[in-house]
């Protein structure tokens, strides 16, 4: 069952804001961050198709335990936004499906459009996927290996090494669901037929879905992920925030290709894409700051892949972006809230503060250089940068966490979106922030068809954590790596496009350690040389890396306690939330029979996203270990950060915005060890 968004439209809201009913109260909307300079140029009609893509190069689904489930984002700049929520009306998180598109292009790349199974002159589209989880058969996870001496990377042992031989560890701890095709339109469209299901095995005995295919009614292909369950069949205990023997669960990822069959029987092989299946994003309205998209464009850039953008920069694509993410923190999290008070640096939430962010002018430059300056500079790497940089924005954990005294223990940006931030200090912009033809931009039709392929890619990483990677939220560091593309060794393959390999196996041992050597040069073994993991890829190897089971690092990673007062530092507030505004306190602060101080008090408290999680009753039983344990069960109880309509009574309280970001569909029967409902009074202890 899928969402389909109704009532008040986004346009709706943009045409109340133009008009002035909310601007002054939620000055950081969002917006399509498209401009004509990311794409490519249109083919003339009638031109004769040479090669077809799929689209997103990288697409990513988010497991639920729902069976109703929402598109994944398509347009860079615009969240999802299912119809009655991220819930399904009850305790379960509804799933988001990845929709893969085909594009034709011409003998000169020059984009051409979008092939359905409606297109005059398409006989046919086929899909194949291949999905498995690989978790269990790596290694365990300390740090990034790619950060040389500002942080260097720790060997990871085996996970499950009692399990020695390589045929045996792909029998028991590999999930391989194998190979999956489709063609033709509203294919599967309920979900109930097995030949598109896929299903692996772990420990040679329990059976663990991956997901399914399904087709829309244009025949683009649909990638519907997994329950997001974890399981342990010997029932082991939770040892660790990462890497936990005798556990699974149900990420997965692997290559999405098609084949398209033109009128007369002329067969064309896409250029393939990868999918991956990752955990729920529970602030979905609020970007990180970083983005994945960030991370590999840099890397792009770098190599000489993509260009850079040309000069002046757009500021409504390259910099309200960062700034609006820098923003929308404040609803998420302590650190950013109080930014002000130990940046001194304004407040990204005034309109007038976002005026002048906005304006290129040379008299504005001191204002523009005197806020680039709270930014954490990724150029600046020396022996007393981490004293220099340290208290910056974002006020969060990097790579390097594991080393005091390295400028990696903070997070770091991609140099390409720092770049950005430089030339608009500079005033190297034009201010197009309020572009009303890219407002009224809704869906990806919305756009040119040059556009549409890139937007594509860019959407379905945008909403991804551009790190820190320790090890991350959905997928790490490898993305940032030349070799991980197949553009490394193929200058026709385009820039995102995962390597695929060829291995015998899916499990690859390089040893009982993995170190940065075995990682980029792989190994010899007694079975012969294992090609080195950073390099192409298979199914099941991006999301191997990850922790295991995933929920434990959901909960792990949420703020880190130092030997001082404030702030206190935290890692992937975007995704997952630390400190929010609860949806009984934002039910008080609409309440009019309450005096403007008592509705303020509840608007400016805030309460842990995680609360309840690390145990409920007495203080013995709210542990660390509790925590990571517990969110195994508890997750689809957690609430999810979205935006709200403030009060809009005369006596509101100014300091209350006309928009809120509110935590809501939390579960509150938290205590799962006894059938307790709320009429039973105090919880049980």
């Amino acid at each position: 069952m899928t969402d389909r968004k109704n009532g008040a439209t986004r346009r709706d809201f943009l045409a109340a804001a133009a008009a002035g009913a909310l601007l002054a109260g939620c000055p950081w909307l969002a917006k399509a961050a498209v401009s004509p300079a990311g794409g490519r140029e249109k083919a003339p009609e009638g031109a004769e198709i040479a090669r077809v893509r799929v689209y997103p190069a990288i697409g990513i689904c988010r497991v639920g335990g729902s069976p109703q489930w929402f598109l994944a984002p398509e347009v860079p700049g615009l969240a999802p936004e299912p119809n009655g929520g991220f819930k399904d009306g009850g305790s379960l998180v509804k799933k988001q499906v990845q929709r893969f598109r085909l594009y034709a292009f011409d003998d000169q790349d020059r984009v051409i459009g979008e092939l359905t199974a409606g297109t005059a002159g398409v006989e046919t589209l086929a899909w194949s996927v291949r999905l498995a989880n690989a978790k269990a058969a790596w290694y365990g996870f300390n740090n990034p290996l790619d950060n040389g001496e500002l942080a260097p990377g720790l060997p990871g042992q085996m996970r499950n090494q009692y399990f020695v031989d390589d045929e045996q560890r792909e029998r028991m701890l590999i999930i391989d669901g194998g190979t999956r095709t489709i063609a033709g339109a509203s294919v599967n469209e309920g979900g109930d037929d097995p030949a598109y299901r896929f299903v692996g095995r772990f420990w040679d005995e329990q059976a663990v879905g991956l997901g399914e295919l399904r087709t829309d009614p244009q025949g683009r292909l649909l990638v519907v992920p997994p329950d997001g369950v974890s399981n342990s069949p010997t029932n082991a205990a939770i040892t660790s925030f990462a890497d936990n023997d005798g556990w699974h669960d149900d990420w997965c990822d692997g290559p999405v290709t098609a084949e398209v069959t033109l009128a007369g029987g002329r067969r064309l092989a896409a250029e393939p894409s990868w999918v991956a299946c990752v955990g729920p994003n529970f602030a979905p309205e609020i970007p990180p700051i970083s983005t994945l998209f960030d991370v590999v464009e840099n890397l792009n850039v770098e190599q000489g892949w993509s260009q850079a953008p040309a000069l002046p920069l757009s500021f409504r694509k390259h910099v309200y972006p960062t700034f609006r993410r820098v923003a929308l923190m404040d609803w998420l999290t302590d650190a950013a809230n109080l930014r002000q008070g130990w940046l001194d640096v304004g407040d990204f939430a005034d309109p007038a503060f976002i005026d002048r962010l906005a304006d290129p002018s040379p008299a504005n430059k001191p204002f523009r250089e005197q806020v680039l300056a709270q930014f954490r500079d990724p150029y600046d790497t020396g022996p007393e940068a981490f004293k220099r940089e340290r208290l910056k924005i974002p006020y969060m954990l990097g790579d390097g966490v594991n080393y005091d005294g390295s400028p990696l223990q903070w997070f770091q940006f991609p140099k390409l979106q720092y770049q950005h931030l430089q030339a608009w200090a500079a005033g190297d912009f034009v201010d197009d922030l309020h572009d009303a033809a890219a407002d009224a931009v809704e869906a990806l039709e919305d756009l040119p068809v040059e556009l549409q392929p890139r937007a594509l890619t860019e959407a379905a990483l945008e909403p991804c954590s551009g790190g820190a990677f320790h090890p991350g939220v959905e997928l790490t560091y490898y993305l940032r790596l030349a070799p991980m593309y197949a553009r490394a060794k193929d200058p026709k393959a385009e820039p995102f496009r995962i390597a695929h390999g060829d291995r015998a196996r899916l499990v690859q041992t390089v040893g009982r350690l993995l170190t940065a050597e075995k990682a980029f040069e792989g190994s010899k073994s007694k079975n012969g040389e294992v090609p080195p993991p950073i390099g192409p890829q298979m199914a099941g190897d991006l999301t191997r890396w990850m922790g295991l089971p995933w929920q434990c690092d959901a909960f792990s990673c949420q703020q880190v306690l130092l030997q001082e007062n404030f702030p206190t530092a935290v890692w992937w507030p975007a995704l997952l939330p630390i400190d929010v505004l609860p949806e009984v306190y934002y039910r008080q602060l609409l309440r009019t029979d309450l005096s403007p101080d008592e509705r303020l008090k509840f608007f400016e408290n805030r309460v842990a996203w995680s609360r309840g999680v690390a145990g409920i009753g007495y203080h013995a039983n709210g542990s660390y270990w509790d925590g990571i344990t517990n969110m195994i069960t508890l997750w689809e109880r957690m609430g999810f950060v979205v935006k709200r309509p403030g009060p809009s009574d005369p006596e509101r309280p100014k300091a209350i915005p006309e928009v809120l970001y509110v935590e809501v569909g939390r579960d509150d029967t938290m205590e799962f060890r006894f059938d307790w409902k709320k009429r039973d009074g105090m919880l049980p202890k």
